[in-house]
């Protein structure tokens, strides 16, 4: 897989899909690398020419020292994109990937087209949620969060029905970097975008899925209610809504940007 490199940063992407059509790049979850939007390519790879990454910090990325923050992550996608002689994308990002999309719309909204928010918030969590889990990393390894991390990601249902994509998540988080992991969940405490995001005027959808107790619908529909024009959907899904209801996921996601 290829590599960028700046700064003495290294990122991980993949470039596929079809040349020279709309670009759509995806920007994955806290605690998961660029695989977890295999669901979403088949599809997506048909119309649009698609770029993933493994934001710093991530799966096979540089993890320099932290804490990060969203703007940092944000601005690793400017290198990547003007490494790649890409002037303008459409954005879908999922959690700690929809903070950076807010981010973007908000500080280079002419690089973007439209704009996909995933179970994400203006604001996740709390100062006191966010140390405690960054001290249980740092002090006993990945292994010490995700199993209590992937029962937030997926229902119980879905977890029982669809065993093998529960253990693959479960894989994915254990395989994080711990010192990558921590220095985002920083980058995650310190961003709050509540009193910004009426700012954005991209053609915007929010995707929420009924069932997430990390970023509830309530939070999907504070975004979808503050951006004017948004389209909103909720999903019967936890937080990763892109895997748990792939097939209602992709169909939205893909005739939302078709449009």
């Amino acid at each position: 897989m290829p590599f960028i490199e700046s700064g003495g940063v290294k990122i991980h992407y993949a470039l596929s899909g079809i040349a020279g059509a709309p670009v759509v790049a995806f920007s994955n979850s806290l605690g998961t690398n660029f695989s977890m939007w295999d669901p979403q390519m088949p599809a997506t790879e048909k119309i649009f020419q698609v770029l993933r990454y493994d934001m710093r910090g991530h799966g096979q990325s540089s993890v320099t020292p932290g804490p990060y923050s969203i703007e940092q992550l944000g601005r690793d996608v400017f290198t990547l994109l003007d490494t790649l002689e890409i002037e303008r994308i459409h954005f879908c990002g999922l959690s700690m990937g929809g903070m950076i999309g807010m981010w973007l719309g908000l500080n280079a909204p002419a690089r973007l087209g439209k704009l996909v928010l995933c179970n994400t918030a203006a604001k996740i969590g709390t100062a006191e949620s966010w140390k405690t889990r960054i001290d249980t990393v740092r002090t006993s390894g990945m292994k010490a969060v995700a199993a209590s991390v992937v029962e937030r990601w997926l229902t119980p249902e879905f977890r029982a029905r669809a065993p093998q994509a529960a253990e693959s998540a479960l894989r994915m988080l254990g395989a994080a970097p711990p010192e990558g992991y921590a220095a985002c969940c920083a980058a995650v405490r310190d961003f709050d975008a509540r009193d910004l995001i009426a700012a954005i005027r991209l053609p915007t959808l929010v995707i929420t899925g009924s069932k997430d107790p990390a970023t509830p619908a309530a939070d999907g529909r504070f975004l979808a209610d503050h951006i004017s024009g948004a389209r909103y959907v909720e999903l019967n899904s936890s937080h990763l809504s892109n895997v748990e209801a792939a097939e209602p996921f992709t169909a939205e996601l893909i005739h939302f940007l078709s449009a």
